[in-house]
């Protein structure tokens, strides 16, 4: 059986302890191990980073950008292997996959303009003879805690914007599809980076628990699911950490009765039910505008989820693949379950859905459910399958209040051909994303990612120029270079700068 190793010092580490199986979603079986880490490792880990971390930082940003271009030609190099490593442990199909390598790319680019993002201010003149500047500097050693959903993507979100304004870093991937971090800093000490510099860590809440305790972590970045992405903000905080903490969500999808519903279609089908729904910006709640524009949009929804193409990760014909674990999928079945007891009609069943040849696969078959009410626990809480569901609104009042009143507020998107309904909507809507015929609006790299409500705990968002101030601290000096005529009588006043 293939065992996945921690990534200490530039290599592989194997120390005894308690393991965890890696899932082959397609058919079921087990296909590899990995051993969870301790305090014990996290503190070797941690003597690695410090030993490398203050030379990083004083070299140059100019030399920093070329590890990054470096690393950003060997994730292109290594596309087709980095997904089809993802898509074996993860389930989702390789063209998703490379997306997912692909959306952390773009991050890693971002970092590559590092010596422009890193630059300070500067004021000459400021007050008599003195001089008012300001300098971005690292913070130390940060660590990520990442999900099992985006196993490319959202690590190279983290480190790439930290390592890349001086930071070491230590990652925990998800114990559930943990291979391609690891790959990942393979690639980046290939790419030049110094031994230490980006460390893996495998784990649970054991090791969850020793980042944010660890006096030597200055930064947490995180990503899951409300309820511990809550633990995890509470938890840093108390241990004096910056901690950013991303959620859960269950993002709307508002469709007015001027949508172009062909178009909204097409769109609901990738966002609801590509990655099996296993995304934080999937769109699970559908909310049209009205009785005829719901009955019209259920018309053409139904047949486009019965032509969905469910199939093994590696099938170039499939829309969509298993979900990760046999434990997520009878989560998912669960909510069916649950939403159909509450009253929501099951107008498309995915619940027992098998693949001939590979019956032991963690597959959900896509679900259509209606009337479902703000009032279920299935509309409340995140399903995070293949499940999509339909709440009617009367009026554009009602669109606005679904997802505002929702106890998540990661991304919401509108369909409208009315520009003024568009403008209003995103002015108003109390949500962290908004999207405007745009299914998954999930900002380009050099914006920056995240959620309101319950879906973000923290003060800056993902990547982008909030990464850069999450990652960095300010320094700001004022100057002045005398030139030995003062008489030294103002010296125990305040100066100002008049």
């Amino acid at each position: 059986m293939r065992h996945i190793d921690h990534f200490i010092a530039g290599g592989a580490t194997s120390p005894a302890g308690r393991k965890h199986q890696i899932w082959n979603p397609s058919t079921g079986e087990v296909q590899a191990e990995v051993t969870l880490g301790d305090a014990a490792l996290l503190d070797q880990a941690i003597a690695n980073a410090k030993a490398v971390q203050p030379e990083w930082a004083a070299t140059n940003p100019q030399k920093r950008a070329r590890v990054m271009f470096k690393f950003k030609e060997l994730i292109e190099d290594n596309m087709q292997e980095l997904a089809e490593l993802l898509s074996s442990e993860h389930g989702k199909v390789i063209d998703d996959a490379k997306g997912d390598v692909q959306r952390g790319l773009e991050v890693i680019e971002y970092a590559c303009g590092i010596p422009q993002v890193l630059k300070g201010e500067y004021t000459q003149g400021a007050g008599p003879g003195i001089d008012v500047y300001s300098m971005r500097q690292p913070l130390g050693i940060g660590a990520g805690i990442t999900p099992f959903n985006f196993p490319a993507m959202i690590p190279m979100w983290m480190f790439g914007m930290a390592i890349a304004a001086g930071n070491a870093f230590i990652l925990k991937p998800s114990e559930r599809d943990p291979s391609v971090p690891v790959r990942l800093a393979e690639l980046f000490l290939e790419a030049g980076a110094p031994e230490g510099l980006l460390q893996v860590v495998h784990g649970d809440k054991e090791m969850v628990d020793a980042i944010l305790d660890h006096a030597d972590i200055a930064a947490v970045s995180f990503v899951g699911s409300s309820d511990i992405a809550h633990y995890v903000y509470k938890r840093g905080v108390a241990a004096g950490k910056r901690i950013q903490a991303m959620g859960g969500a269950k993002n709307h999808g508002i469709v007015m009765p001027d949508a172009d519903l062909d178009q909204v279609v097409n769109d609901l089908s990738g966002a609801a039910f590509g990655s099996a729904g296993e995304r934080c910006m999937a769109l699970p709640v559908v909310v049209p505008v009205g009785h005829d524009t719901a009955e019209r949009l259920k018309e053409k929804l139904i047949p486009a989820i019965h032509a969905l193409n469910v199939g093994v990760s590696n099938d170039p014909d499939a829309h969509y693949g298993p979900v990760v674990t046999p434990e997520h999928k009878a989560r998912v079945e669960g909510w069916i379950d649950t939403a159909e007891k509450e009253g929501g009609e099951i107008v498309v069943d995915g619940r027992g859905f098998t693949l001939q040849g590979h019956e032991k696969g963690f597959f959900v078959g896509p679900t259509l459910i209606d009337h479902v009410t703000t009032d279920m626990e299935s509309y409340k809480e995140e399903i995070f399958g293949p499940v999509l569901q339909i709440v009617r609104a009367e009026s554009f009042e009602d669109a606005v209040r679904l997802p505002s009143d929702h106890q998540y507020g990661n991304g919401v998107a509108i369909f409208t051909r009315n520009g003024h309904a568009a403008r209003e909507f995103a002015s108003r809507v109390n949500v962290g994303m908004v999207g405007i015929n745009v299914p998954i609006p999930v900002p380009v790299s050099y914006h920056s990612f995240g959620g309101w409500k319950r879906s973000g705990f923290g003060d800056t968002d993902q990547y982008g120029t909030e990464g850069l101030k999450f990652w960095t601290k300010v320094k700001k000096v004022t100057q002045r270079w005398p030139d030995g005529g003062g008489d030294g009588n103002n010296a125990f006043i305040i100066p100002t700068m008049g």
